[in-house]
């Protein structure tokens, strides 16, 4: 079982030729709106590979937020974790993708910024029975400390979706299995060089493993045990909007069940890149059958060490 504590929003997707420019218009080809929030992706993400999945978060008490938790229980998610917010609106992201799959994207937070500490010991139970619990940073940070002390305590493993980037994590105080963050995330919290941080700074900032993903390119895991860079799957994309949340949701439902690290990431690099090949944050992510079908040879040539 998987618990995923974090964001649930209402996306909002205009197509676009090419992104714009600071201070310029540009038309939509197209518009849409979609479920979506990294949060609720995740779990999507997971329940899709065979986790039983449990989600801690808000919603807002609008036609959409009620909407939201009837899409998550058709997933199989468990939705007794998420609290209905009275006079606050679903959390909301404005995405703009252009031609070559490429976004910008806004966020605001909503009922998502209602998620508390004390919300979260109160669905503690939710985190006490699961394999792996699962935070991002698109919710406050007393609920995701909140939610890293149950589990750590409990010794279940956390594993970190540092995203969106915040200046006040508690780097040292928290116990991480893995932290999953990509190329300029890890840029900014870990320096010009994160591919070589030592095991020491690793230690330090409380971090078992750490991996950065990098689009098309291979997968950077650096853990106190093994540094390991593996090839994601060759694909064209048409829109990135969720890929990460794809690779997240499943590297923690894989790793849930047992699979070790290097083999929780190639079956991940499959899901997000599979998850480019259509549009929509979620209508995009792949079941388990469908990413096992990628892993097959010759699809996938394996480890580079």
């Amino acid at each position: 079982m998987v618990t995923v504590v974090g964001s649930l929003n209402i996306d909002y997707l205009a197509s676009v030729r090419r992104l714009p420019h600071p201070g310029e218009t540009v038309h939509a080809i197209g518009f849409f709106q979609r479920f979506g929030g990294k949060g609720a992706n995740q779990a999507i993400a997971a329940a899709r590979q065979g986790s039983l999945v449990t989600m801690i978060g808000c919603v807002g008490s609008e036609p959409e937020g009620r909407a939201y938790l009837v899409r998550l229980r058709k997933e199989g998610i468990r939705t007794n974790g998420v609290s209905v917010v009275k006079n606050s609106r679903t959390g909301s992201a404005m995405i703009v993708v252009d031609q070559h799959g490429e976004n910008t994207i806004v966020v605001a937070a909503g009922a998502n910024g209602e998620l508390t500490g004390s919300m979260v010991t109160s669905n503690q139970k939710h985190i006490l029975s699961s394999k792996m619990l699962l935070v991002q940073l698109e919710v406050g940070i007393p609920a995701v400390s909140e939610a890293v002390r149950i589990a750590n305590r409990a010794g279940i493993p956390v594993v970190l979706n540092a995203s969106p980037i915040r200046d006040d994590l508690p780097w040292g105080k928290w116990k991480l299995d893995t932290v999953i963050v990509n190329e300029s995330e890890a840029l900014a919290i870990f320096g010009p060089q994160p591919r070589k941080v030592s095991d020491r700074y690793l230690a330090k900032k409380g971090i078992e493993t750490l991996i950065i993903t990098r689009g098309a390119r291979s997968t950077i895991v650096a853990s106190r045990l093994e540094r390991l860079e593996i090839p994601t799957a060759e694909i064209q994309p048409v829109d990135t909007v969720g890929a990460g949340d794809a690779f997240t949701g499943t590297y923690v439902s894989r790793r849930a069940e047992g699979s070790s690290v290097a083999s929780a990431v190639c079956q991940a690099n499959c899901a997000g890149a599979l998850a480019t090949l259509k549009f929509g944050a979620q209508e995009s992510i792949p079941t388990r059958r469908e990413t096992e079908r990628v892993l097959r040879p010759p699809n996938y040539t394996g480890l580079h060490l």
